[in-house]
């Protein structure tokens, strides 16, 4: 199968969230706040994203999203349809 959309469902416990950072070697006194946030009441909040650069390319018929993405970007972080970014010239503003 492809995966068309994705998400998940934060920490919102604190003994979990303790866990998770005791397990990442953070100072739990830095997120002493986030501590206290959440032992307060903090109710259970996720989030959805929808890919659907993929699910066109699966309705396309195309093997890969970068038939179909609308702005595809290099791994230079640069884009092939408008040659972004590109210098500016001396003395415009």
């Amino acid at each position: 199968g492809v995966e068309i959309g994705g998400g998940s469902v934060r920490i919102h416990q604190p003994d979990i969230q303790e866990r998770v950072l005791d397990a990442l070697g953070a100072d739990l006194k830095e997120f002493s706040h986030l501590i206290q946030g959440l032992s307060s009441g903090c109710p259970p909040h996720g989030g959805i994203a929808l890919g659907l650069d993929r699910l066109v390319a699966l309705l396309c018929g195309e093997s890969s999203i970068r038939r179909v993405i609308a702005f595809p970007k290099s791994t230079m972080g640069t884009d092939p349809m408008t040659g972004a970014p590109a210098p500016i010239a001396p003395g415009a503003n």
